[in-house]
């Protein structure tokens, strides 16, 4: 760069205040737009809401603001780098410079990268993509709603592909495909179908480009709106290659937007294929339902009256025998057990002398093992004075009554 002139003469002298507006406005008239490149760090943001910061690269850094309401599509994390695009500017208070951002982006695909990746992982967590979320896609939509820039090849491509398949109503919600008002334009037309509720079905689609043009299509407010549709929604956003985070969100994602018009509706001709075979199926089904019936009403054999009447007697006469046996057993069975019943005075008086027996000599057994009868040998029970029974030599003068058999002596 070619150095400047010097316009101050060294016998000049300025006051602090009068040489810092000097110098601010030499470099805000030298620098009205500047492009700076660098990684961020020292991110603060005020009570304010306007943020400031730091970039630098491995040989200086500046100072950088970024006032509230500035649009910024990506969230700004220390060691991010990025381009900013401001006004250089000084801050007389402080004896310093720095670049107020108009905008700022991601320098670099790794960068960007980066963020998807760790934006997908977070959406994902949340169950956005999941499997479970998806929607059929109707077979024959009547009316489709488009989300796209009504001047972008996408929507011509989209309609001329739907004339040529099968023709069916298109609404369009113009919204813008690339800058920092596109994300919440198609946002918002997804938004506008579910509330309409006038389409079946939802295209979002844009033609291809960089990876920094597709952006807005991996906005967390694009993919949410998305997830979020109660109506099935296709993407086609750019070509093959580049899936966006909103194709993760969409019940089907196409290649491009001209898969998307493809996967939406069939041809007029595989239709047809598909009707005539319907009706191909249909006809020999019927036909072979009739082959069988034919069959089957040929081995019917009518018989006569007489047969039937035979065969329904020879039916009577076995239910008869069956029913007799039936009966005879039921009354053998019956008398063998009023037999039963009539030997149960017999069986009872037989247990009750049993049982009379048992008690007396169970009592037998109790009145000799009674301690009456020991005493009756000559022996007696010492008691100290609580009437516990003594039984050694040591506790001998804690006698307080004997028990003879005849009687309790005190003492």
């Amino acid at each position: 760069m070619q150095k400047p002139e010097p316009f101050v003469k060294p016998d000049m002298i300025f006051s602090v205040s009068d040489a810092s507006a000097l110098l601010k406005n030499v470099v805000e008239t030298a620098f009205p737009v500047i492009k700076i490149r660098g990684e961020l760090s020292q991110i603060t943001r005020a009570t304010s809401g306007h943020m400031y910061m730091t970039i630098k690269d491995s040989g200086a850094a500046m100072s950088v603001i970024i006032w509230r309401g500035t649009p910024i599509n990506f969230a700004l994390v220390d060691g991010l780098e990025v381009i900013i695009t401001g006004r250089l500017t000084t801050y007389p208070a402080r004896s310093n410079y720095q670049i107020v951002a108009n905008e700022i982006e991601m320098a670099g695909v790794g960068a960007i990268l980066k963020m998807l990746e760790e934006r997908k992982q977070k959406l994902a967590a949340e169950g956005l993509f999941d499997a479970s979320r998806k929607k059929p896609i109707p077979k024959l939509p009547t009316t489709i709603g488009v989300v796209t820039s009504p001047t972008g090849a996408a929507f011509q491509d989209i309609q001329n592909r739907l004339r040529e398949r099968f023709p069916v109503h298109v609404i369009l919600y113009p919204a813008t495909v690339q800058g920092q008002t596109a994300a919440a334009e198609v946002a918002a037309g997804v938004e506008y179908f579910n509330r309409a509720k006038n389409v079946d079905v939802i295209i979002v689609a844009r033609g291809g480009g960089s990876l920094e043009d597709l952006l807005p299509f991996s906005e967390e407010i694009v993919v949410r709106a998305v997830a979020n549709s109660k109506i099935p929604v296709i993407t086609g956003v750019g070509h093959e290659p580049d899936w966006m985070l909103v194709d993760f969100a969409a019940d089907c994602r196409a290649p491009t937007p001209t898969g998307a018009a493809e996967a939406v509706v069939p041809t007029k001709i595989s239709l047809i294929q598909e009707i005539d075979n319907l009706a191909h199926r249909m006809t020999a089904n019927i036909t072979t339902r009739l082959q069988h019936a034919h069959k089957h009403i040929e081995t019917i054999s009518i018989k006569s009256p007489r047969q039937m009447v035979m065969e329904h007697t020879q039916r009577i006469d076995d239910i008869t025998r069956t029913l007799g046996i039936i009966i005879n057993a039921k009354i053998s069975d019956a008398r063998h057990k009023m037999e039963i019943v009539s030997k149960m005075p017999d069986i009872l008086n037989n247990k009750m002398v049993n049982l009379k027996r048992g008690l007396e000599y169970n009592g037998n057994m109790l009145d000799s093992l009674s301690y009456k009868k020991v005493l009756n040998r000559g022996y007696a029970i010492a008691r100290d004075t609580d009437n516990k029974i003594i039984s050694s030599t040591a506790s001998a003068h804690q006698i307080a009554s004997i028990e003879f058999a005849d009687g309790i002596a005190k003492l």
